[in-house]
Order: structure tokens, then sequence, then C-alpha cells
């Protein structure tokens, strides 16, 4: 007699309980607008019973400090979160993700808050320098977050919700989802968003600037960081962009009234002085970009050039330390330092520039680091004077144009403008004809062969591109661009010395703070490289107390810069499309073929 053996099933798992309790959508937007609105009526409290913390925390009905900023991100995240209701008149507000903005929003306001209340603790010596408004701005912020967290994602969560954990829904918002369609506008509605955009980023831009305390410039740091990545996933910046394409006039004009305005909003000529600096800095990136991000070739050694024009303008400027004893007009001293630099990048690049890669980025390198060591040399006994050694070239005069002195403050529309906002609008001057050259270049014959030669040199060169002449072309225009505006910094900071000019240096513009605007902003586009050497000069300036570990914290960056956004941040299409999915499908792998069809 057979018997047949039972069959029995193992227990079936049980079935994991979810890392994020999912909530209604509905019931999670509410409690992060009602958590919001808790945390903007916390700033009206005091949050410490001392004035010894700068901005003065401890007014009640009178936001301060850093209050106003977290004040400013509570407002965003209940604004946000009403266009995610669906409020009449704010779903323009979202035309992309509606849920990643508001959590972006929140986490934003959260960082900004708890950094606040954590510098409150540790300047006046532990939590007990808190008011209740304090723990009620810490308790909401992170009330606002956690129900932020639960709601729902705007693009396909990578794995079943039981597998969601915080740090991957997280993650999830900062991918940006397909914005709607935007519904067609009458242009000068749209010229009218250029013009408000740009005024909110003069007033952003602004408002960093004149930040008083490292304190309150960590704050804004944060806010604005997580406010624009917020403002991304909301598809605001695509619906701007599409904007600004059609009308790239109107947008270049924007920017630069925009960039004129700025003198005229300050008070005080030591934040001019910043604004002066970012611009001549910003300049010589954007001239690195013609040769780097353009025609794709790495020199290291670029601030030479920027030296030569200084070098020149300091010779040649009537100072009463130069060794040659010529006093040209501006305009001819503005030629000479151009033509100097233009020259030098001709006799460096005419027989280096048939090195590739890595070699050509030595020889760069070295060129850059002979001509500080010529100069320091130049003093009479290791060679001949000229520049007067390790010494400099002192006592540069200020520039007289038209009768017009711009060491002496002017009084314009009514403001009076002190010396550094003189050189500011300038340099300003000097930064329109820089993007004017680069952009006809990137749009011209000879920018796309510069691509070309950027993307595969071989496949260039058989196509009948002269790469060598062109790549020498690219490099002496570079060169041309940054002599000019070497003759610039020569009159701002009124001294020239071989130490202004090394490849790294706490303070810049150096080499790698320039190449590194370049990558961080954006290689091949005209706003980026601005940006990113307007970031990498403010925020040195701003963080002075962290001086001493300024190049790690560099280092720290450029490592997360290349792991989590490689293409900059404002790239253009082509780079967007080799560093990230596009979305197509990928070829097809195994034997699928006239095999399988049985052909």
């Amino acid at each position: 007699m057979t018997t047949t053996a039972q069959q029995t099933s193992p227990p079936a798992a049980p079935r994991p309980t979810p890392a994020i309790i999912p909530l209604p959508p509905a019931t999670a937007r509410a409690a992060t607008g009602i958590g919001a609105l808790l945390t903007l009526a916390s700033t009206f409290l005091a949050w410490t019973w001392t004035a010894e913390f700068p901005g003065d925390l401890t007014v009640n009905g009178y936001p301060g400090g850093l209050q106003v900023l977290t004040l400013i991100g509570a407002l965003l995240t209940l604004v946000f979160t009403l266009s995610a209701f669906g409020v009449r008149g704010l779903g323009w507000l979202t035309p992309g993700g509606k849920n990643s903005a508001i959590l972006l929003f929140a986490l934003g306001t959260f960082a900004t808050t708890w950094y606040a209340i954590i510098a409150i603790a540790v300047n006046l010596g532990g939590l007990a320098n808190l008011e209740p408004g304090g723990f009620i701005a810490a308790v909401a912020a992170l009330l606002t977050l956690v129900a932020a967290l639960g709601l729902p994602s705007d693009v396909p969560l990578d794995g079943d919700i039981e597998t969601v954990t915080p740090w991957k829904r997280f993650t999830q918002a900062f991918k940006a989802p397909t914005p709607e369609p935007a519904a067609p506008l009458p242009s000068w509605a749209e010229i009218l968003i250029i013009a408000v955009s740009f005024g909110l980023g003069l007033f952003i831009f602004t408002y960093g600037i004149d930040t008083e305390y490292a304190e309150l410039f960590i704050g804004f740091m944060l806010m604005v960081c997580f406010g624009a990545t917020a403002v991304s996933r909301a598809g605001l910046n695509r619906r701007l962009a599409s904007y600004t394409a059609t009308h790239k006039n109107v947008t270049v004009t924007a920017a630069f009234v925009a960039a004129f305005a700025f003198p005229f909003t300050q008070t005080n000529d030591a934040y001019a002085t910043i604004g002066a600096n970012i611009l001549i800095f910003a300049t010589v990136a954007l001239g690195l970009n013609v040769v780097v991000g353009l025609a794709g070739l790495l020199d290291l050694g670029y601030v030479a050039f920027l030296g030569v024009g200084a070098y020149t303008a300091a010779l040649v400027s009537g100072s009463s330390y130069s060794t040659i004893g010529i006093h040209l007009p501006f305009w001819a001293a503005v030629l000479a330092g151009a033509a100097a630099s233009l020259i030098f990048g001709i006799v460096i690049g005419a027989p280096t520039l048939r090195l590739h890669g890595d070699y050509l980025a030595i020889v760069t390198l070295g060129f850059g680091e002979i001509f500080r060591i010529a100069m320091q040399n130049m003093d009479g006994t290791s060679g001949p004077n000229i520049t007067r050694g390790p010494n400099g070239i002192p006592d540069i005069p200020d520039l007289e144009i038209f009768g017009f002195n711009l060491g002496e403050p002017h009084t314009v529309l009514g403001v009076e403008l002190g010396k550094f906002s003189n050189y500011y609008l300038l340099m300003l001057f000097f930064t329109i004809i820089v993007v004017t050259v680069f952009r006809r270049s990137d749009q011209s014959r000879i920018g796309r062969a510069w691509v070309a030669i950027r993307e595969d040199e071989t496949a260039a060169r058989a196509m009948g591109i002269n790469a060598f002449r062109l790549k020498l072309l690219a490099f002496a225009l570079g060169a041309t661009l940054a002599g000019m505006a070497g003759t610039v910094q020569a009159h701002v900071t009124t001294t020239v010395t071989p130490t202004q000019f090394k490849f790294v240096e706490a303070v810049p513009p150096n080499s790698a703070f320039l190449l590194a605007a370049v990558i961080l902003g954006g290689m091949g586009t005209v706003s980026g490289p601005l940006i990113g050497a307007s970031l990498l000069y403010l925020i040195p300036a701003k963080l002075q107390f962290m001086s001493d570990y300024q190049l790690l914290l560099f280092g720290v960056a450029l490592v997360l810069l290349m792991r989590f956004r490689p293409e900059g941040l404002i790239a253009d299409r082509r780079k967007q499309l080799e560093f990230h999915d596009t979305g197509q499908l990928d070829t097809p792998k195994g034997d699928i073929g006239l095999s399988k069809a049985g052909v």
C-alpha cells in the first residue's frame, strides 16, 4: 500500500512593515500646511533672552536675523502646499513636482531653523538660553518635515512602498518630474516674468552680500540651496528657460540691467568691493570657458594671462614704482594689457597645443609657475629690474576716464557711488564685452568647430577641420580676455605682486579656482561660469573664520559635485544627455533576432 507524502508549504513570511507609513495626500498636505503655519508664527516670538546672539532674536512680534529666513521658508512651504491643494491662482507655481517642491522647502526651513537653534546653544552656552519661541520653532519645523515626508512621490519610487526608507523618499525629491506643458502667454507677459525673475535674483544676491555676520550667511545659503532645488523640481526653471529661449535679447538686457542696479542698492562700499572682485573673477572664468568649455583644452596656468595683463597695466599706468616710467591713458593701457596677453598666448600655445590631455595640462601648469617665478626674479638682483620682484608694483593710480576719476565718490541718480562701485560698473562694461564675444563665438562656425574638436579631435580632423589653428585661436582669445580683465584688477587692488597668481591660493582668483568655477557653473555656458565664480568668491569672503579649512572644504565640495551634479549647476543640453539617463530604451541584449523568430 502506497501513501502519498503530504506536501506542506512553509508559512508565508509576514508582510514587512513599511519604512514610511503612507498618508492620504490631502492629510499629508494639511499636516504640512499646519506645521508651516506654526513655524511661521514662531518667528514672531522671541527665540532667546539676550541680544548677544547676532540679529537680536529677543523681540516679540518682529522677526530679525535668522528668524526672517525661517519665516520666508515657512511661507514658501505654505504657499506651495496651497498650490498643491489646487487653490485658485496658485496652480502655476507647480507645473512639475508639487510634492517634491513642498518637501524641499520644508527641508530648507528645517535646516535653517535647527541651525539657528544649534548656533544659539553653542554661542551662548546651552539650550537654557532658548526662549519658548525657539522651542516652538524647532518642533514645528520638525513636524513640517515629517509630514512632508509622508507626501506621495512625484516620480515612480524605486521599489515597493514596504522598502521605501526616509532616505530613499528624500532622494526621490531631487529627481525632476516632467513638467506640465505651459499655457501660451502673450509676449508682454513672458517679458514681464523674465524682468521680475531677474529683479528677484538681484534682491537675493544683494541680501547675501549684505549679510553682516557668518551665522546669517550660513542660514541664507541653506535656504537658497534648498529653495533653488525646490523651484527647479516644481518645474518653474524649465518654464522660465522656455521664455528666455524665446526672448534671448530681452534676457541678456534684463540680466545686465539687474547687474547695473547692484551698486545703487549698496550703502557700504565694502560690499561693493566684493561685487567688483566677483565680476573680475567671473569675467576671467568666462574667458577660460572659451578654452576649456568650448575647445576642450585643459589649461592649468590660465591665471598667468591675468597676471600678464595686470603687470602690463601696472607698468604703463603711471605708478611711481614703475620701472619704465610710462603713463598711458586708460584705453591704451587696456589695449596694451590685452595685446601682451595675446602675444603670450600665441607664444605659449604654438609649441604646446600639439599635445593632448594630461600632457597639455602639465605644460600649461608649468607655464603658470614659470610666469610667477619670472616675475619674482625680475628684481634687479636675480634678473633685470622690471617687476621689482617680490615687492611688486604698488601705488597704481586710480583710473580717470573722460575726466571721471574712478577713485573718488560721485553722485549718480541721487545715489553716491564710492570707488569700488565705480570700478564695479567699469568691470560690468568689460563683462558685457566678454559675454558678447563668447556668445558670438559659440554660435559661429568656429564655435561649432571648437565643440567638434572637444568631443572628438580625430573625427574633427577627418572632417577637414584644422584643429591646431582653431585650438591656437581659442587659446589666444582666452588669453586676450584674461589680460583685459587683468588691467582692471591692477587698478582695483592698486598693487600687483607675484603671489597673486599662484596655481592654488586661499584667495581667488587663481588657476585652480578659475577652473573650478567653470566646472561648478557648467562648461560651455554663459551663465554657468558667472554663477560658479560668484559662489566661489562670495562664500570665502563671507566665511573668513573657516579660512584655515577652506581648501579642504573646497575639495570636498568638488567631490560631491562630481558625484551628484557632474554637468555643473547650469548645464547645456549636450552635457545633460552625456551624464544622465535620457529616458530612451536600451538596445535589446541576447540572441533575439531571426533565429528566435524561426526564420
